[in-house]
């Protein structure tokens, strides 16, 4: 059967409120991991107009992080550094309030030698071939076009502009490929210099260097750049920020399900995050061996126990194998208990600040362990 449909993605800019938020619970939580590998961090954060407000749990033996410090420090480096924007780091308020992890999930996660998962819950990691870095197009698209704002921004190449910016890409695809770029959305945060100016600059020097050359037709490519005319006022100051809001931002565009949970502010114990980056590598994994085109991995645990409660292979039709078979190499060749996966992607580093912008997934940094195909030629092999 034929399937003809578009399909869209979001992604944001480092300086927008729920991302500056992620930020600062990362930058913390790195700190903390910097200090005490074994550091348990659950860190929320809210930004407001002037305002940073930190809460959560945290259990350490032997750190110490100075935590108006870092979301100063933090803050600063997004580009909120003026007292103008309403939001800047010499002179927002920076508000504490931090308790003990609760010993009964402590208790939960030392239950067992191999480490018991921090919670209960599910995850899902995706991978395709649609792309080289096994990532949905247009979720990698929307990611490069913030890049691209970041990276005019900061070079100056656009002066005018400030932190603040989301942007949306929308894909045509045909049989579960794509195969044509549709639409474009960008709104970007900027000084009071003239829409038209803005909407010039953005179209050359940011979507003109992010879009494929052969994937779109200039003449029927639909943009909408700063499309109500005006993002001068943006930041918190327009617009609460909060950490773990922008899941679907961090993972697949929407293109794959999302188990719930946030990650940013979280130690590795909580499978929320770690439990989700293992999916993901199990998945490009399993493309990345050819067993499949597409594939979706389920993981579920339950808290104070190490082996996952079930695993659940989907490769929509695209398997090269039975998915018995595909799951049964999983289980040989991944150990999915939380330790397993800690030690397996050294997780116990201060990595986390590089995650909290342009997705958790679909970048080869050396920091981004998960997105290693260093297990395709074992799950090529019959075992």
């Amino acid at each position: 059967m034929h399937r003809h449909y578009l399909f869209s993605s979001e992604s944001v800019a480092r300086g927008h409120p729920d991302k500056v938020a992620d930020q600062i619970a990362d930058a913390i939580l790195d700190e903390l991991l910097s200090k005490d590998p074994a550091a348990r961090v659950a860190c929320e954060v809210l930004v407001t107009t002037g305002l940073a407000l930190v809460s959560g749990e945290i259990h350490t033996e032997k750190a110490y992080a100075e935590i108006p410090q870092i979301v100063r420090r933090t803050i600063h480096a997004v580009g909120y550094n003026d007292p103008t924007f309403g939001f800047d780091s010499a002179t927002c308020g920076v508000l504490v309030s931090i308790d003990e992890q609760s010993p009964d999930i402590s208790r939960g996660v030392e239950a067992d030698e191999r480490i018991g998962a921090g919670d209960q819950g599910i995850m899902f990691g995706y991978a395709t071939d649609e792309t080289p870095e096994l990532m949905p197009l247009p979720i990698a698209l929307a990611h490069r076009m913030m890049i691209r704002l970041e990276e005019a921004r900061v070079g100056r190449i656009l002066p005018w502009l400030r932190p603040d910016g989301k942007g949306q890409v929308a894909v045509r695809y045909e049989n579960d490929r794509p195969t044509w770029i549709e639409a474009v959305v960008l709104s970007a945060q900027h000084e009071d210099v003239g829409i038209e100016k803005v909407r010039e600059g953005l179209r050359e020097e940011v979507i003109a260097k992010v879009l494929p050359p052969g994937m779109f037709d200039p003449a029927r490519l639909v943009l909408h750049v700063n499309p109500t005319g005006r993002f001068v006022e943006g930041g918190p100051r327009a617009d609460t920020g909060l950490s773990g809001r922008k899941i679907i931002v961090d993972t697949y565009g929407g293109m794959a399900p999302h188990g719930g949970g946030s990650f940013s502010g979280k130690d590795p114990t909580k499978v929320d995050r770690s439990g989700t980056y293992a999916a993901r590598w199990v998945a490009k994994n399993v493309v990345a061996a050819g067993l499949a085109e597409r594939c979706l991995i389920q993981i579920a645990y339950a808290i104070g126990v190490a082996e996952p409660v079930s695993i659940a292979v989907e490769t929509h039709g695209t398997e090269k194998l039975p998915l018995a078979e595909i799951e049964r190499r999983i289980r040989r060749v991944f150990d999915l208990t939380p330790r397993g996966i800690i030690e397996a992607l050294d997780l116990r580093r201060p990595i986390y600040e590089r995650t909290a912008c342009y997705g958790h997934f679909g970048r080869e940094l050396p920091e981004f362990t998960w997105e290693r195909t260093d297990r395709a030629d074992a799950l090529r092999e019959r075992g």
